[in-house]
């Protein structure tokens, strides 16, 4: 989870002198330029006796010095002296040595060098009177303390009077110091701290209390109720500061206790504006949730007036019928109800958010105009939410990752609501610098804003793309014409002809594609296009692609009427090649022969014997049973039972056309802007939008009590307000049903303008318009009201969630929790008849194991395969291998015979392949080992490409393992390699990748594991793997290798 965390301002500029002053010490002479750009040696800071000092040392001491300390000479590779001047220059007596050390070892922090083994010299400095020393001593002990907690422990009085220090940078690090030592026996110090931190003067203070708030949660989750007071106390803050940091605190540790927000929801409308980026993206999420429970769907009146509209035309068109009579009074019934519904009027407050995230769309960062953008989308009335098309085609002009997010996005949008991006139809056309990834999105969008108007154009566009050298990008194109001809039916046919056309390519993936795509098109209307069922049928001497070649038999053998001649010889070359071809080419050979034979049997009757026969001793299975079951169906014996009569209507019923969808058609059920929407799967830690109140929540909750001496002030300064024009003027691009309605309520509460309110904005001028904007009858029942704490429908579940700078939507990244997309392999641990009729078997779940997450968890089926029953089924404790560790299921008390029951178990393996041996106890001990595959001792993380290249970066040498080889014939495209790979280990794919990247940890020690398959022509490919441990890499690379090739 990466935190609002930031270094103190002086202490970042430290940094970056300290690097700059290293990357200039290549000559010892070179002058390099001071914060104050005068040009000064970097040994000028001190004096000549501090100079001599330095110098005494052996001139061997000086390589290691330079190459610890960032020095520039050629060091000696004695390791044990590496850090030894430095440690010398931390005990002296003089705080510039101090202060010098502590640059330095900054400096290596900042490129990545491993400073941990000066923590105990560091740590003892933490006394220094010298402010600066003081400040880089934290900076430190923030990134080591957590490894180094015992050491860190000995130092917490010191830590404990730095937060009484005049200074609050001082202050605020010795917090964070404090919350970073992960050890339960400081909670109580730690919970004192963060209470004393949240009334600090100082508002850097109180953001890390609010900081410190989900670290103490997730070490001691009893504490919570304290928290939750804590947090009640931050969100009431006014300044923009602590804002951000609080609501996060909030989401993590009690997303439910809604009625913690209803107070300061006013506030936090008015404060966005001003708030850090990452805080704003928060807000607005956490916003979003909170309008869902608390407002009424804009979008009402829409559905009341279509419901209305038609509720009176059955009413007036029913006094011809006389048998509708009773219909007739329920529909007047419903038409007057209709009528005395009051029109949909929006609250003011849900006016209010709209009004101040709508200038947020114009910011530079990629993540807030997404949250916005979102927001919009949930909680918008139509009208109003086209103002979001603009922003977000604004972010197609960003990074590759920000477009793949940002398209992924918009293909969903444009399914509810295409006519939001039909002006900027021209900015979805594809460059040939797009990487397929998001070629294949734009393609996407193109094809959901086709209609009858455009379809020309974007078809002339489809035509070029089909002559591009990416052939994924080809077949994603071919797919796409595909469902352009099935949505508009006027240019089906145009579409039919140029994918005929396409037939005469050489490249023989663009025709497979072709046929696929014909076959679906031509199940609409089969009896006008017989020409091309004929010409599809001469291709089967040249296609070898499986698929395709299936797809052509299907269609012969379906519409075999309209070619009576050729279907019969097309079954006479298909049955000579029946054993060279794949098993779904037989299967289809086989329903050729079926059909033929129940409408042409005197030409077909030996073909079709001499294919069943054929069929009858193939080594797949599937092809067996298929024969012998169209045997004994098609060819009437007297053993032949009631079915065979009904053989013409089972193999020749008239079968629906294919309908081609959108493949994002089910994934607005996700909220947008969530890792779930982009993975199309639920993650973990994913929080459901509510669904819309029935009946509008009590908005007096969100007034704020006013002292009277303020009531006066704020309606003087609400008059002036009202003469001024604000600088976000609400009319730009707002237009719609809703407006007129809520133009009262905007003029009502005139001061809520986000643009104009800052941090010093005061409380009484929010409740004072909230209150004035009631009626006066609502006053009585307020304090009764008030009481009532009000919740989401659904409770969210608490799990720490990640804010990545590079990963540009704030996603939920928790890709361990989503199941795996490949079957799960199963493996044998017990044979029925060594265990005496009990059968277990195994396999690894590869979700993560609750009770720890360093275990591999291990999902085990047992089968009683005996007459009797079997009770006390458990594993038994015993010796293992040094490190290894077993979380044994419970034992199952009773399983009855032929009955089966399942259990999961956690391993900790420690990174190890070694077998774990364990008796399983039933009449008698069983001994059974699991062993486990190196690619399920890991789990997949997530990455973006940039990170995933620093990472690789870090991890060459004897890290790296490449092994070139030649790929299968069935594992040359993009989807099967990325599914053998991912089923050999269990790893995450780095999205927008330029080769097939993947990235996981060792599940005991979290060593990170990189994949890289880079393909070439012809089936060439190079595999690279990169891991810190390498006998892990090692073995990796062996199943993957074997994966591939196989």
């Amino acid at each position: 989870m990466q935190k609002l965390l930031q270094l103190p301002v002086n202490a970042v500029n430290i940094v970056k002198t300290v690097q700059s002053q290293v990357q200039g010490q290549e000559e010892v002479k070179s002058p390099v330029l001071t914060p104050d750009s005068g040009q000064h040696a970097w040994y000028s800071a001190l004096q000549p006796d501090e100079l001599r000092h330095l110098r005494s040392g052996d001139q061997e001491e000086r390589g290691p010095l330079e190459e610890g300390g960032g020095g520039g000479g050629g060091g000696f590779p004695s390791q044990p002296l590496r850090h030894d001047d430095l440690k010398e220059m931390l005990d002296s007596n003089k705080d510039s040595l101090k202060l010098e050390a502590m640059k330095r070892i900054v400096a290596m922090i900042a490129r990545g060098k491993n400073a941990s083994d000066l923590f105990p010299a560091v740590v003892k400095n933490v006394a220094c009177k010298n402010i600066e020393v003081k400040k880089l001593v934290y900076v430190y002990l923030v990134r080591y303390a957590e490894e180094q907690q015992d050491l860190a422990l000995l130092s917490i009085s010191t830590f404990q009077r730095g937060l009484k220090d005049p200074n609050q940078l001082i202050r605020a690090s010795a917090l964070r110091v404090l919350s970073s030592i992960r050890v339960t026996i400081i909670v109580p110090i730690m919970m004192l701290a963060i209470k004393e931190a949240a009334s600090d003067m100082s508002p850097y203070v109180r953001k890390t209390a609010a900081h410190a708030i989900p670290k103490l949660y997730s070490l001691d989750p009893e504490q919570k109720d304290q928290l939750i007071e804590v947090i009640e106390k931050l969100l009431a803050d006014k300044t923009t500061l602590v804002a951000g940091s609080v609501v996060m605190a909030f989401e993590e540790v009690c997303p439910e206790r809604i009625d913690l927000i209803h107070k300061n929801y006013r506030k936090l409308c008015n404060l966005l504006i001003d708030v850090e980026e990452w805080g704003q993206v928060v807000i607005i999420n956490m916003l979003t949730r909170y309008a869902r429970t608390q407002f009424l769907n804009p979008n009402i009146n829409e559905s009341l007036l279509e419901e209305g509209g038609s509720g009176e035309k059955t009413f007036y068109g029913s006094d011809e019928d006389e048998e509708e009579d009773e219909e007739e009074k329920e529909k007047k019934a419903e038409a007057a109800a209709m009528a005395k519904r009051k029109p949909y009027v929006m609250d003011p407050d849900h006016r209010l958010l709209l009004r101040n995230t709508k200038p947020l769309l114009q910011s530079r960062n990629a993540a807030v105009v997404m949250a916005v953008a979102q927001l919009y989308f949930h909680l918008a009335p139509k009208a109003e939410v086209g103002v979001i098309a603009k922003a977000l085609v604004r972010l197609l002009r960003s990074h590759s990752e920000v477009q793949y997010v940002v398209l992924q996005n918009v293909a969903t949008m444009t399914i509810k609501r295409r006519g939001m991006f039909e002006p900027y139809l021209k900015s979805f056309y594809i460059r040939s610098t797009d990487p397929t990834q998001i070629k294949v999105l734009k393609l996407e969008v193109l094809t959901n804003l086709a209609n009858e108007t455009n379809i020309s154009t974007i078809l002339r566009e489809f035509q070029t793309y089909i002559k591009s050298m990416d052939k994924d990008f080809v077949a994603a194109t071919i797919q796409a014409i595909g469902r352009c001809a099935t949505n508009i039916g006027e240019v089906r046919d145009t579409c039919l002809n140029g994918l005929v056309q396409l037939l005469s390519n050489r490249d023989e993936l663009v025709v497979a594609e072709s046929v696929v795509v014909i076959k679906k098109l031509l199940q609409m209307q089969p009896e006008k296009h017989s020409d091309i069922i004929k010409h599809m049928a001469k291709l089967t001497d040249n296609i070898q692609v499986p698929m395709a070649r299936a797809s052509i038999l299907w269609l012969i053998g379906e519409y075999c009427e309209h070619v009576p001649k050729i279907a019969p010889d097309v079954l006479r070359k298909m049955a000579k090649s029946f054993t060279n071809e794949e098993d779904i080419v037989k299967l289809q050979i086989i329903n050729l022969a079926a059909k033929l034979y129940l409408t042409n049997s005197k030409q077909t009757k030996l073909l079709t014997q001499y294919v069943l026969n054929l069929a009858k001793y193939d080594q797949n299975y599937d092809i067996r049973d298929r024969a012998r079951f169209i045997r004994q169906l098609i060819v009437p014996t007297e053993k032949s039972g009631a079915l065979s009569k009904y053989a013409k209507k089972l193999f020749l019923a008239l079968k629906p056309a294919p309908v081609l969808e959108s493949p994002f058609k089910d994934r607005d059920h996700f909220q947008l802007g969530s890792l779930s929407h982009l993975l199309n799967a639920k993650a973990g830690g994913y929080q459901e939008l509510p669904d819309w109140p029935e009946a509008a929540p009590d908005p007096s909750v969100r007034n704020v009590e006013v002292p009277e001496w303020t009531k006066c002030s704020s309606r003087e300064k609400r008059k002036e307000k009202k003469v001024e024009k604000p600088f976000y003027s609400d009319s730009e691009g707002e237009s719609g049903p809703t407006e007129s309605a809520d133009s009262e309520s905007d003029s009502a509460s005139g001061s809520e303008s986000g643009s104009e309110e800052s941090g010093s904005a005061s409380e009484s001028e929010e409740s004072a318009e909230g209150s004035e904007s009631e009626d006066v009858e609502e006053d009585e029942e307020e304090k009764d009201k008030k009481k009532k704490k009000k919740e989401f429908k659904k409770p969210v579940q608490e799990s720490e969630r990640t804010k990545t700078a590079s990963v540009i939507v704030h996603l939920l990244v928790c890709p361990q929790t989503i199941a795996p997309s490949s079957a799960l392999k199963s493996y044998e641990l017990l044979h029925r008849i060594t265990g005496e009729g009990l059968s277990v078997e195994y396999c690894f779940s590869r979700q993560p194991f609750s009770p720890d997450a360093n275990m591999v968890a291990v999902q085990m089926q047992f089968t009683n395969n005996a007459t009797s029953d079997a009770k006390n089924l458990h594993i038994e404790d015993m010796k293992l291998q040094s490190g290894m560790r077993v979380k044994e299921f419970p034992e199952i008390e009773l399983l009855p015979a032929g009955e089966t029951a399942t259990a999961v178990m956690g391993i900790d393996f420690c990174d190890s392949t070694q077998a774990c041996r364990r008796p399983v106890t039933h009449t008698r001990k069983f001994f059974v080992s699991i062993q486990p595959p190196v690619g399920e001792l890991m789990r997949p993380v997530f990455l973006t490409e940039n990170e995933f290249k620093k990472e690789q970066g870090q991890l060459m040498g004897m890290n790296e393992i490449t092994e070139k080889l030649t790929l299968d014939v069935n594992c040359r495209n993009e989807h099967t390699i990325v599914l053998r790979v991912t089923t050999a280990a269990n790893l995450g794919r780095v999205p927008c990748g330029s080769d097939k990247e993947f990235a996981g940890r060792t599940v005991t020690s979290s060593s990170l594991v990189l994949v890289t398959v880079a393909t070439k022509e012809e089936g060439a490919a190079q595999l690279t793997v990169n891991c810190e441990k390498m006998v892990i890499g090692t073995m990796l690379v062996k199943d993957i290798l074997l994966a591939l090739t196989q």
